[in-house]
């Protein structure tokens, strides 16, 4: 069963900017700039994000990846991702 998420990012390399845009291209996922909506079963989230964390640097870019259920949490995957987790994500669209 594929779920709905959000993946943004803000990345302070241009090169590394242009691989994770390329990696989410990849898995041909709908986008507004840095921000991508996914449809993704828990497989493949997984795989997602251990391709995304290869190319990011946890200490100066920012990566969130937020599931829009109830039942996961939001997760910030690097340091400099701050959000508020304690209020669910609402998604309209």
């Amino acid at each position: 069963m594929n779920n709905l998420a959000i993946v943004a990012y803000d990345i302070v390399d241009n090169k590394k900017r242009r691989r994770i845009f390329r990696c989410l291209q990849a898995w041909q996922l709908s986008s507004q700039y840095s921000v991508f909506e996914c449809q993704l079963s828990q497989k493949q989230s997984e795989e997602l994000l251990l391709q995304l964390c290869q190319i990011i640097d946890k200490d100066q870019d920012k990566l969130l990846f937020v599931w829009l259920d109830r039942q996961r949490p939001a997760r910030a995957l690097t340091k400099r991702a701050s959000i508020n987790f304690n209020k669910p994500a609402r998604y309209i669209g």
